[in-house]
Formats: C-alpha cells, sequence, structure tokens
C-alpha cells in the first residue's frame, strides 16, 4: 500500500501548516514579551504592531486615555 499523500486531507493540510505557524509565532512574542515584563495587554499590542495592524500612535493613544 503506497505511503498518504497527505496528513490529514488536501484542503486541510494548508489550514493546519498555518495554524501551526501562527501558533508558533504567538508564543514566541508571548514569551519574549514576559521576559521583557510586559503585561499581557503590552503582549497584544506588540504582537498587533508586529503584524501591521495597530500602529505605534494607537498604543500610545490608548495608554494615555488609561492614565486619565
Amino acid at each position: 500500500m503506497p505511503a498518504p499523500a497527505y496528513l490529514i486531507s488536501k484542503v486541510a493540510d494548508p489550514v493546519f501548516a498555518v495554524f501551526i505557524g501562527l501558533s508558533a509565532a504567538a508564543t514566541r512574542i508571548n514569551r519574549e514579551e514576559k521576559e521583557l515584563g510586559h503585561s499581557t495587554q503590552q503582549t497584544i499590542d506588540a504582537g498587533l504592531r508586529r503584524i501591521g495592524l495597530r500602529g505605534q500612535e494607537a498604543a500610545v493613544t490608548k495608554r494615555e486615555q488609561a492614565d486619565s
């Protein structure tokens, strides 16, 4: 019997790979930010900045609102 061509299926394999990659990136970011002593919210902000969904200005504005 020949070896299977896919781990899960033709469609699910790429989805699974993307999920594993995103999970690995999130774990790495979380670990690096925790080593720097940052809070969970700061970790989320750093992750969003790294992927380009939030600019530096948004994070500063959010902190200014929290201080008020």
